[in-house]
């Protein structure tokens, strides 16, 4: 009896294996969603929607964003970590999620490196310091000289506390010793929509969030993050033209929740890795600002322990603490 007990046990484990590898080879059966941790309309969300729209084409199942904001992207990142882990539930999300805010809450409903599977960088890019036609500067030595006339009289946004565009703003005050006041939003959607009105001054931007203002004249670049001025707007000067040395940039990812199949993990990563060398899309982010850069899970993985040290000490460095928004 024993013995029949465990040979139908291993008759069940066998079917289990089966349905299971026949499953992961049929990926995608199905519609799959894909959770971005911000509103409609930021940079994030251009380029979830952009690999959204790819793999729907190219993987024969509809792809579809999912906007989860709120709580610094920790609202996002918990729905996608809480996800079932089976391919048909992805997450996009930038170094704020996986790097910067981890060191910057001291309590998160997820954590970085054990709730997720990397899958691939999607893009890079740097940012933009953008301020609404109405402040008169046109230069980063402008912009330092009239914040040093003006201490904390210049209104910042930024997409959430700890993003990109806060605590690379944050970083640009400690090394020019100006004074702005911070106005946290929840996306750069619509920290955006706010500074286009007027009612903050000044945001480090993403390009893909605000290029198209800036070409319609309805917000004004006044320099760039990168080390060298960037092919799409070569206009505009880079910050380190007047601090040598300030180099800053945006990745995007697209990750997993943890234990999603590492089948699944390659089919994906294979799919975005000849997404991000086709012309067509390699040209559709280029007109967003960005710059499409694929990579191994292992070496977004790598990148992802890599910058939360180096976030950890920027954040302790310039004492930047929780406020709970």
């Amino acid at each position: 009896m024993r013995r029949h007990f465990v040979i139908l046990l291993l008759l069940l484990s066998c079917v289990s294996s089966a349905v299971a590898q026949q499953a992961t080879s049929n990926y995608p059966a199905k519609t799959v969603r894909v959770i971005v941790p911000y509103p409609p309309g930021g940079g994030n969300d251009i380029i979830g929607r952009a690999i959204a729209d790819e793999l729907t084409r190219r993987m024969g199942q509809t792809f579809f964003v999912d906007n989860r904001p709120g709580g610094s992207t920790a609202i996002g990142a918990e729905t996608a970590a809480r996800a079932p882990a089976d391919g048909y539930h992805l997450f996009v999300a930038s170094q704020t999620t996986f790097a910067t805010v981890p060191n910057f809450k001291t309590k998160l409903p997820y954590d970085p490196v054990r709730d997720f599977e990397p899958v691939s960088l999607l893009a890079i890019q740097p940012y933009l310091i953008v301020v609404h036609p109405s402040l008169p500067v046109r230069t980063v030595k402008e912009l330092i000289a009239m914040a040093k006339a003006q201490p904390g009289k210049i209104l910042y946004a930024s997409a959430s506390v700890g993003s990109g565009s806060h605590l690379f703003t944050e970083m640009f005050k400690s090394q020019t010793g100006i004074d702005m006041l911070h106005i946290p939003y929840k996306g750069s959607g619509p920290a955006v929509t706010d500074l286009l009105g007027g009612q903050v001054s000044l945001m480090f931007s993403t390009a893909g969030s605000v290029v198209t203002q800036i070409n319609a004249g309805k917000l004004r670049a006044v320099a760039i993050t990168s080390a060298r001025r960037h092919v799409t707007l070569p206009q505009v000067a880079t910050v380190a033209e007047t601090i040598p040395g300030f180099e800053i940039s945006q990745w995007i990812a697209m990750h997993a929740p943890r234990a999603t199949p590492r089948e699944v993990i390659e089919r994906l990563n294979g799919a975005v890795t000849v997404i991000s060398q086709s012309k067509g899309y390699r040209e559709r982010m280029l007109a967003q600002g960005y710059d499409a850069e694929a990579s191994t899970p292992q070496q977004l993985a790598a990148r992802i322990v890599s910058e939360l040290a180096r976030f950890g000490k920027l954040i302790k460095a310039i004492g930047l603490k929780d406020d709970g928004v």
